[in-house]
C-alpha cells in the first residue's frame, strides 16, 4: 500500500461534464493510485454529484503533484482547514508558496466559511484582507509588500463548471479544430447567440456585452464592411484590437487602399506602402481618432462606428508598431491592465485574426465566458479551444469569410 495518501471531494456537475473521468485519469497517469469511497448522482440534471477519493502515492512529492494537477478540476482537500496566509515579501513578489489560480471559479475558507474570490482569471495570486473579507485575484506585479497572499493547497476549492443548458455549439466539449469541419451551424449558433445579447444589453441586463478582439487581417481580407456593421448594429460593445487595425481601417477611408492595396483597384498602387504612415501621421496631427471622426475627416468604417456608437476600445500596441496611433498602449502591462478592466460585463468573446489580442484575451477570460477563436492557423484556435472549457469553439477560416458569414445571420443584406 502507497505510504502518501489524502482525501478529495469533488462536487458539482461532474458526471455529465466527466470531471470525475478526467481526474481519475489524471491520477493513473501520474503514477498514483485511487479509492472510491463514495459517490453520489444527481438524479436530475440540476442536481449537484458528489465524489470522495482517496488519492494515494509512493512518495510525498508525487501526491502533491498529484493534487496539483487535479485541483483545476474541483478536487479539494477533505480536511477543513482555513487556507495558507502569507506576507509579500516585496513589492511585485508573492510568497515562495503562492497559490496560482486558474479561470474556473473559486472559493477560499476563511474563519470557517468558503469565500468567493473575486476577478476569476488565470495565472493570478489571491489577495486577502481579513479585516474587510476582501478576496481578490491580483497580478504579480500588482502585489505589494506586507499584502496577505493565499498559500498552499489546502483550504482552496475550483468549481467545475455545469454543462451549458442551451443546446448550441457552445454546450458540447468540443475542442477538435479542423479547417475541413463545416462552420455553417457554429456560426449559426453564434448569431443567435448574438442576437439574444443584444437583446439582453438593450434591457440593461449583466453580462450581455460582445467583446471583439480582431487583428488588421479582418481590413486585408475584406472584412472591414461586415464588422462597421455589426457595431453599428448594435452587437459589438467592447473592442480590443493594436495599432494595425485602426490604422489600415482609417488607411481604407482615407487612401481607398489597406498596406497599400487598393481595395477597389484589387492591386497595389503606387507608394501605396506609405499610406498607413501617411494615415497614422494625420491622425495625430488632429490629436485623437475621436477627433478625427467628430471633425468628419474620418467619416465610414470599424473606428467610425465605434466613436459614434460608443463601443468602448482598447487598443494595446506592439513593438513592432508604426507611430502610433494616438491612444495605443505602449507599455505592456497598462495594456494588459486595460483590457482586464473592460473584461466585467461581457458574456461573449470573438476572437478574430490576431495571434497576440486573442491568446493575450483568451487568459484574461473567466471559463464562464464564451468565446469563438477565429484564425487561418489552426493553431491559434486550437491553443484558445484547449483551455479547459466546454463553451470555447475554435474556426479555421479567414476573417473576412467568416464575418460576412456571421452577418449575413445576423440579417445583413449587403
Amino acid at each position: 500500500m502507497a505510504p502518501h495518501q489524502e482525501t478529495v471531494i469533488l462536487h458539482g456537475h461532474i458526471i455529465d461534464s466527466l470531471i470525475l473521468a478526467k481526474v481519475l485519469d489524471t491520477i493513473l497517469m501520474m503514477g498514483g493510485a485511487f479509492d472510491l469511497e463514495e459517490v453520489q448522482i444527481g438524479k436530475t440534471r440540476e442536481e449537484s454529484s458528489r465524489a470522495r477519493i482517496v488519492v494515494r502515492a509512493g512518495s510525498a512529492q508525487l501526491l502533491n503533484d498529484i493534487l496539483h494537477r487535479i485541483q483545476p478540476h474541483g478536487a479539494s482537500i477533505e480536511r477543513e482547514k482555513d487556507c495558507g496566509l502569507q506576507p509579500a515579501p516585496a513589492d511585485g513578489i508573492f510568497p515562495e508558496d503562492f497559490y496560482a489560480t486558474t479561470h474556473l471559479p473559486t472559493q477560499v475558507r476563511l474563519r470557517g466559511e468558503w469565500v468567493d474570490v473575486e476577478g476569476t482569471e488565470m495565472d493570478l495570486g489571491v489577495f486577502v484582507d481579513p479585516k474587510k473579507a476582501i478576496v481578490r485575484t491580483v497580478p504579480m506585479g500588482a502585489v505589494k509588500r506586507g499584502e496577505l497572499i493565499v498559500t498552499g493547497r489546502e483550504g482552496i476549492r475550483v468549481i467545475p463548471l455545469q454543462r451549458p443548458r442551451d443546446r448550441d455549439i457552445f454546450g458540447f466539449m468540443e475542442s477538435q479544430v479542423s479547417a475541413e469541419r463545416p462552420h455553417r451551424h457554429v456560426i449559426h449558433d453564434v448569431a443567435r447567440r448574438m442576437r439574444s445579447m443584444r437583446e439582453g444589453f438593450r434591457r440593461g441586463q449583466l453580462g450581455s456585452k460582445v467583446l471583439m478582439a480582431g487583428g488588421p487581417a479582418i481590413i486585408h481580407a475584406g472584412g472591414r464592411d461586415a464588422l462597421t456593421w455589426m457595431i453599428e448594429e448594435g452587437f459589438i460593445h467592447v473592442l480590443f484590437c493594436g495599432n494595425a487595425l485602426p490604422a489600415h481601417d482609417m488607411e481604407v477611408e482615407l487612401y481607398g487602399t489597406s498596406l497599400g492595396y487598393g481595395h477597389q483597384a484589387g492591386r497595389a498602387v503606387p507608394h501605396g506602402h506609405e499610406h498607413h504612415l501617411r494615415t497614422i501621421n494625420r491622425i495625430r496631427a488632429i490629436g485623437s481618432i475621436k477627433a478625427a471622426v467628430e471633425s468628419g475627416v474620418i467619416k465610414g468604417g470599424i473606428m467610425a462606428a465605434c466613436i459614434n456608437k460608443h463601443v468602448q476600445v482598447v487598443m494595446a500596441g506592439t513593438i513592432r508598431d508604426d507611430g502610433p496611433l494616438p491612444g495605443v498602449i505602449t507599455d505592456s502591462v497598462m495594456a494588459q491592465d486595460a483590457m482586464r478592466a473592460a473584461i466585467p460585463g461581457v458574456g461573449l468573446a470573438l476572437l478574430v485574426a490576431s495571434t497576440l489580442h486573442a491568446v493575450a484575451t483568451g487568459n484574461l477570460l473567466p471559463a464562464t465566458i464564451p468565446s469563438v477563436c477565429v484564425d487561418v492557423n489552426p493553431a491559434v484556435p486550437t491553443k484558445l479551444a484547449d483551455r479547459g472549457s466546454f463553451q470555447a469553439v475554435g474556426l479555421v477560416m479567414d476573417a473576412a469569410s467568416f464575418l460576412r458569414e456571421l452577418t449575413r445571420e445576423l440579417g445583413w443584406t449587403s
